[in-house]
């Protein structure tokens, strides 16, 4: 049951079209993605121009209603969580691929418009976004560009941040801030784009994003290693840099409970691969030909047994055998299909502490509960773990869930590493960013805030503690 007054929701209405609010039983049309609460306002409006964004948000403004911006509602940390008395506006009819140049390699296109369409029309030109997520289906241009994603081809193209050539954003007051710069050089003042990008949608609304894009390679070749250790896969990620032949595009990796999980449930096996590896290496080379891309997963794997006999490889020789393995990485419903709600962890972690932070943090785990084993998988080559407990969300209380917290953020920030590699702050991070943050950090943070949203009705309580305004809301 949303609270907003019948006078407000006409006034919407007039700006977007009556079909484009929805309510009530409208609502059931509409996805709640990754979490119910995402839809907690009860009260959805679909904007189709960057002017009916700003239109709706001076209207928010003008009765005092908190505004929430939904992408493709796949973040995990509840930066989409929307409270009765509060709109959610949906980028989703936001979705016109704008401009795709393949002497400029650059894509501008509305915020609501999916990683996966982008790519489409980027690979129409032999291009390629440069990122890459296993929600690309759902994942938003603009939604990406709020939460600076990561993903896959990070430690090689740079997360969304390094993405992103130019923005336009509607801000707290309507008002709509325009610099689609289309040039990598652009020593013009202030960067303002950067103060959008990671915010999560509490400084302003993402509506347009110029890209950059890269060229796709005209073949891939994939293979996965079994692997006794840590340090092996980092010397393999090491000798995929290194390759004589072509470049490494991902090195994704899958501790051994993860793996089991995975290709148990699908079925997977193959003569001469055991299950029994301590961590598994998915790694993609991309260039010219794929048989010699495939020679050369070759010559690394020989060049691996020399110093680790009990390796194995797994070398894709067909589309099918190279999604097969992908899955292996990229279900990751499984998990939260076995345990609803499991509590995950987002971390990035300096390449030559990883395995010491794993073994600290496991044995700690043990120590908060001696049924933990989660499941670890990441992007090994820039340091980016997940982590996620092996027990539904209703298990892990609130003390238990800060002993864990205490258990995998101590010393990361010492160690040069982060509590938040690519997921975000949103609802469920805010205490952890307020206790592990530099406090000028957090302070200059609040100044921004302030001085951006005077109002505080852009996404209300994410990413910082609720200000005296926000509170009163």
């Amino acid at each position: 049951m949303d609270c907003l007054r019948p006078e407000f929701k006409d006034e919407l209405r007039k700006i977007v079209g009556d079909g484009n609010l929805k309510d009530g039983e409208a609502l059931s049309s509409i996805d709640h993605g990754v979490a119910p609460e995402n839809l907690g306002a009860g009260v959805v409006v679909l904007p189709r121009t960057t002017g009916e964004v700003s239109a709706v948000v001076k209207c928010c403004v003008a009765n005092g209603v908190p505004l929430v911006t939904h992408g493709g509602r796949t973040g995990l940390v509840g930066g989409a969580m929307s409270r009765p008395g509060e709109l959610v506006l949906s980028t989703a009819r936001l979705d016109r691929i704008l401009h795709v140049s393949s002497v400029e390699r650059v894509a501008v296109v509305e915020a609501g418009v999916t990683l996966q369409a982008l790519q489409a029309a980027a690979s129409e030109h032999r291009l390629e976004t440069g990122i890459d997520l296993p929600s690309r289906g759902s994942a938003t241009i603009g939604g990406m560009a709020s939460t600076n994603a990561g993903g896959i081809a990070a430690f090689r193209h740079g997360v969304m941040r390094h993405r992103i050539l130019g923005l336009e954003v509607v801000l707290a007051d309507g008002s709509i801030y325009s610099d689609l710069t289309r040039v990598v050089k652009n020593a013009a003042g202030y960067d303002l784009k950067h103060l959008f990008v990671g915010a999560e949608g509490t400084l302003g609304i993402i509506t347009r994003v110029a890209v950059k894009l890269e060229p796709q390679p005209l073949a891939n070749a994939t293979v996965l290693f079994g692997l006794p250790s840590v340090d092996a896969a980092l010397e393999t990620v090491r000798r995929g840099l290194d390759a004589k032949y072509g470049q490494l595009r991902a090195a994704e990796a899958i501790w051994n409970g993860y793996f089991r999980l995975t290709s148990g449930h699908h079925r997977w096996s193959v003569t001469d691969y055991s299950a029994d590896h301590p961590v598994n290496l998915l790694v993609s080379l991309g260039g010219a030909e794929e048989e010699a891309l495939q020679s050369e997963l070759g010559r690394i794997y020989e060049d691996l047994v020399e110093d680790h006999p009990d390796a194995s490889a797994v070398i894709a020789s067909s589309v099918a055998q190279e999604a097969d393995l992908w899955r292996l990485r990229e279900d990751t419903d499984l998990i939260y299909r076995k345990h609803p709600g499991a509590p995950s962890y987002d971390v990035s972690v300096p390449l030559s502490e990883i395995g010491t932070y794993l073994d600290r943090c496991l044995a700690g785990l043990k120590e908060v509960d001696a049924t933990f084993d989660p499941f670890v998988f990441g992007h090994l080559a820039d340091g980016n773990l997940h982590i996620v407990l092996n027990a539904a969300g209703r298990e892990v209380p609130g003390e238990k869930a800060r002993a864990v917290e205490t258990v995998l953020y101590r010393d990361i920030a010492v160690i040069g590493g982060s509590f938040s590699a690519e997921h975000g702050i949103g609802l469920k991070r805010v205490e952890s960013l307020s206790a592990i943050s530099n406090p000028v950090k957090v302070a200059l943070m609040r100044r921004v805030k302030d001085a951006l949203d005077a109002s505080a009705i852009l996404n209300p309580g994410k990413v910082l503690r609720a200000g005296k305004r926000e509170a009163s809301l």
